[in-house]
């Protein structure tokens, strides 16, 4: 079956794309850019270099934006999903999503309307194996955005290795967040998968944090040789 995988440059839309690859065929990553920080639906740190995480793992990319404003932007994914099944005769969608029913049945219910398989590879998976696999294959993730306590500034950029993986585990015990973010409390880029031909370079990056709230932005970046 050719797929599209909706894709955020998170962590958990590129391991649901790798997943997705071991059994069928992806043929496109779909991207829906938000001019909201504070969309509903989709992720929104560094969602500018989409593009080059796509040329990273040689796959073409289905970019649309949108206002990001609450259920219109239902609209924006819905018209994204029909151009990347005109474009690339996908016949299912793949996401990320682990614990949101709120984006979960938003897009099942698009990909109804349109006629398309949606599958949920990471749907309420063991966040601890889930983590434990990430880093186990070769995944590379950094903390892009921190919007809880206790994640101060310290977070950002912080790439998820066991030691950090460690400090997850301590800090899901104590303050009850969950260990992926997936309650919002971070956010993620990746710079490295075990599908990508060549890995991303962080060459400029600035942040900005305040009371528990803070964003990593990647002014520059490019490819280079594993």
């Amino acid at each position: 079956m050719r797929l599209g995988v909706l894709f955020s440059g998170g962590k958990d839309s590129l391991y649901a794309c790798w997943k997705a690859m071991q059994h069928e065929e992806v043929a496109c990553l779909i991207t829906v850019v938000s001019k909201n920080p504070e969309s509903y639906m989709f992720h929104t740190p560094n969602i500018h270099l989409a593009g080059l995480q796509a040329a990273a793992a040689g796959l073409p990319l289905v970019e649309v934006e949108t206002a990001g404003e609450q259920e219109t932007e239902l609209l924006d994914l819905k018209r994204a999903l029909s151009l990347a099944r005109e474009r690339f005769d996908i016949e299912g969608v793949v996401t990320g999503a682990i614990l949101s029913v709120y984006q979960a049945a938003r897009v099942q219910r698009i990909c109804r309307e349109l006629d398309l398989w949606c599958f949920n590879p990471l749907w309420h998976i063991d966040q601890e194996a889930y983590m434990e696999e990430l880093i186990d294959a070769g995944f590379r993730v950094i903390v892009v955005g921190v919007f809880s306590s206790p994640f101060d500034a310290s977070w950002l950029g912080r790439e998820i290795d066991r030691r950090t993986l460690d400090d997850l585990r301590k800090v899901a015990r104590k303050y009850r967040t969950t260990l992926t973010g997936e309650g919002g409390e971070f956010e993620t880029f990746v710079i490295d998968a075990p599908f990508f031909s060549r890995r991303i370079a962080i060459e400029e990056a600035s942040a900005v944090y305040q009371n528990y709230n803070g964003i990593l932005r990647i002014e520059r970046a490019g490819l280079v040789e594993k």
